[in-house]
């Protein structure tokens, strides 16, 4: 996933994805940023929603790569709920989600 994602390739790393068993948060994570890393951070930001719907926890690299996505398409709404759960999950002081959250709020 994360290497098509790397190499432009959305949707061979999302077939790759969809096709995978047992998704973990890092399988996750990799699909969210091919997304955003391609100019496709709409498609992040729901998939971020459909992870946590799964009951799969996001970590702190979650976190910077759906906040990047979001203020890569203007989701300032998505972006505030984000910033609360990382609040919730006591991530608040991690220094490169503080500069992920001074860039999507900027």
């Amino acid at each position: 996933v994360d290497m098509y994602g790397k190499c432009g390739s959305v949707e061979d790393a999302r077939n790759v994805f969809d096709k995978m068993h047992c998704r973990d948060v890092v399988s996750w994570t990799a699909m969210i940023a091919s997304y955003g890393q391609n100019g496709h951070g709409k498609e992040a930001v729901q998939l971020f929603k459909k992870m946590q719907q799964k009951g799969v926890k996001p970590n702190s690299v979650t976190f910077l790569t759906v906040l990047d996505a979001c203020a890569s398409v203007a989701a300032l709404t998505q972006g505030k709920a984000i910033h609360a759960g990382i609040v919730a999950c006591g991530l608040e002081s991690d220094v490169l989600l503080e500069s992920a959250l001074v860039n999507m709020y900027g």
